[in-house]
């Protein structure tokens, strides 16, 4: 095994986008991650679009690399008994599943906890216990909802609309990881296992109002909240004199004076009291963004792409899904890799986006087919093959029909 994780085990009961993505965070550092999954399978196998094989589209080839799967009806006793043994030897629990179904199940803190007293079993939820909210299903667009985009996005661009994009699974799954891997240093270095609560709805009201809380951060308020540069109903890519798109975005002192000096316009910033500082250009955004929106659109996009490396302002044009496969810097790094799948053939996949001196991530991990570890994982868990046998005859335990 390769990777800073290299040697920890991770219990993985997690469904759908944010669960997964926390869990593949680990796998991609080198943890052993069991996936464990109902018979039919974590519906997200089923979300992405076209596949070669049921239940292997393509957004579960990304959220679940580098994992091992095995398949359990949770209802069934011997099920259970199976996750309390694999517990045992577990470093740590992840689940996104509401906490009173797995106190029904049996597989609560507490009756974890008595079979691995230094387990760290981490609970995602939607919302906090403790709070009238507690309990309630939770999914992506509802938190971006309770947490204020739509209307974030209503304020910049007169509609409300959500993200496209999952964007709090993966914001809060990210913060999820960061709490786990805290929690099992904690392990490693004080000896004590706990149960570590990660609420979407809490964790996103601060990812927004670190930004946006700005003077409704003092009692009394200083002024109400909101980030007008952030709010800009012009903050956007720019058109060009020749109909393409670009991202232009001075922002310190020295980037505005060459910006302002190469359009003709360096007395401004002397004269005008709205551009003098960082303070006053945000006061007055809007303005600004509209004058860059002018400026943009009386040269070419080759004009700009030439102009602006030299006067070191920040430029970037926009990629499309598309055309972002084809990113010259991605392709420098390697970031894209093609890997021969063994049931689904050629894929695509991406590549951990850090890098490590000492302990790189491990390379070339794959998906795993629902059920494809069973045996595999059941075996390491002492389980004989008799009693494996008996497990996948009475329909506690399921293969993927390989082995």
């Amino acid at each position: 095994m390769a990777g800073a994780l290299a040697g920890i085990r991770i219990l993985d009961l997690t469904t759908v986008q944010m669960g997964p993505w926390c869990t593949r965070i680990c796998a991609d550092l080198g943890a052993d991650v069991i996936k464990v999954e109902a018979p039919e399978g974590d519906s997200s196998r089923y979300t992405g679009g076209k596949a070669r094989n049921r239940g292997m589209g393509g957004s579960f080839q990304h959220n679940t690399r580098g994992k091992r799967a095995i398949a359990l009806d949770l209802k069934q006793a011997a099920a259970r008994d199976a996750i309390l043994r694999l517990a045992k030897t577990a470093d740590a629990f992840a689940s996104n599943i509401r906490p009173a179904a797995l106190d029904r199940l049996g597989l609560g803190y507490e009756a974890v906890r008595a079979v691995n007293p230094k387990i760290v079993y981490l609970s995602m939820v939607g919302y906090g216990s403790g709070g009238r909210y507690a309990g309630r299903p939770a999914y992506d667009d509802l938190i971006q909802a309770a947490s204020g985009i739509p209307m974030l996005l209503a304020r910049s661009t007169g509609e409300p609309r959500f993200i496209p994009m999952a964007a709090i699974d993966r914001t809060v799954g990210s913060a999820a990881a960061n709490a786990l891997l805290a929690g099992l240093l904690a392990a490693a270095r004080q000896g004590v296992g706990q149960f570590i609560e990660v609420p979407m709805f809490e964790t996103m009201v601060q990812f927004v109002l670190a930004e946006h809380m700005q003077g409704a951060t003092f009692d009394p308020p200083l002024a109400p909240p909101g980030y007008p540069r952030t709010l800009s109903r012009s903050r956007r890519p720019y058109r060009t004199r020749d109909g393409q798109v670009i991202a232009v975005l001075p922002y310190n002192d020295g980037q505005w004076r060459r910006f302002f000096e190469a359009m003709g316009k360096a007395e401004m910033l002397r004269t005008d009291p709205r551009f003098a500082d960082i303070a006053a250009r945000t006061a007055n955004i809007d303005a600004l963004y509209d004058m860059v929106g002018e400026e943009v659109g009386r040269r070419d996009l080759a004009e700009w792409l030439e102009l602006l490396p030299k006067l070191d302002v920040p430029h970037m044009v926009p990629h499309t899904l598309e055309t972002v496969l084809e990113d010259p810097h991605l392709a420098d790094r390697g970031f894209f890799r093609f890997v021969e799948h063994p049931s689904e053939g050629r894929l695509r996949m991406m590549r951990e986006p850090s890098t490590w001196s000492e302990t790189p991530p491990p390379e070339d991990t794959l998906a795993p087919r629902l059920g494809q570890h069973t045996r595999e994982v059941l075996a390491e868990a002492g389980y004989s093959a008799a009693e494996i046998d008996a497990m996948i005859a009475a329909k506690a335990a399921f293969t993927d029909g390989r082995g």
